[in-house]
């Protein structure tokens, strides 16, 4: 979900720097270099020796309890967690880094399908209590705010009709547990020990085909993925390999596509008529 803008930036990044230094000092962390980004500052260094990223999330959001997330996830798929409190993780480091995104946009889009798939089988959070997490019916609110704001910027029939299927899905799910909430290729990277590895989750429980939205609408420009042909060959491949519901994995990237524009305008930003959410959104509805 979108994260709350400061109202105060000077006092904000002021503490943003004790809360880094803070966790530096109580994790025994030497740092070797940072990096700011617009959710977070991230610092490589290393711990005993061994190499660590150390990510402090700016301001409460989505990524506020992915420290938890991970715990979860026990490295089942995913970067594993040495440290965590709310807002800031001690992660292994994984090298190269490589994002799969990369794959993807050299024209090898159905190996790296291949690729997220396997990492979709291996993510597992078995003996999680799930009720610490938030859901995706939760995450589904958002369609409710959008229809009451009066913003013009998507059109109306359109967020309802993804209202509808979403509220379908979610009435209907399969076997839920706790998900990613954002897998896709550039939250995918290679570690040269342990192959590819997701990073980043936001963490929402609910069934594994809602876990295939956010792939179908990435990477880079609607020109790579907003295809009919190209939703296809990417569905068949998850329905063959992990044995997911083709209509549900259609349906969720249909009403995930117009969710992730209302978070969109959430965050203020403004859409255009064919932005890229809502143009695979027109490509995938006369698919249901």
């Amino acid at each position: 979900m979108p994260s709350p803008k400061s109202s105060s930036p000077g006092p904000a990044l002021d503490r943003l720097a004790e809360r880094v230094e803070e966790r530096v000092r109580a994790w025994g962390v030497a740092v070797e270099t940072t990096l700011e980004t617009e959710s977070s500052v991230v610092a490589f260094g290393t711990r005993g020796g061994e190499p660590v990223v150390l990510k402090v999330v700016r301001r409460e959001g989505d990524e506020w309890r992915s420290g938890e997330v991970l715990e979860a996830f026990g490295g089942r798929g995913i970067v594993r967690v040495h440290e965590h409190v709310p807002g800031a993780m001690l992660l292994e480091r994984l090298d190269p880094g490589t994002p799969l995104a990369e794959m993807a946009l050299a024209g090898n889009d159905d190996a790296a399908t291949e690729i997220l798939a396997d990492v979709i089988g291996r993510m597992s959070s078995t003996g999680s209590d799930l009720r610490r997490f938030t859901s995706i019916e939760d995450w589904g609110r958002a369609f409710d705010w959008y229809l009451a704001s009066g913003d013009p910027q998507i059109p109306r029939g359109l967020v309802e009709h993804g209202q509808r299927v979403y509220a379908d899905l979610c009435a209907s799910q399969g076997e839920r547990r706790l998900l990613h909430g954002d897998l896709q290729h550039y939250n995918v990277v290679l570690d040269s020990r342990r192959g590819w590895v997701a990073i980043d989750p936001k963490g929402a429980v609910g069934e594994v085909e809602y876990e295939v939205g956010a792939l179908l609408r990435n990477p880079g420009e609607p020109e790579v993925y907003a295809w009919r042909e190209t939703v296809e060959r990417r569905v068949r491949c998850y329905e063959s390999r992990l044995k997911l519901d083709a209509g549900r994995m259609i349906a969720w990237g249909f009403a995930q596509a117009v969710l992730s524009a209302i978070w969109g305008v959430e965050d203020g930003y403004t859409l255009h008529p064919d932005a890229p959410p809502l143009r695979l959104a027109r490509v995938i509805q006369p698919m249901l």
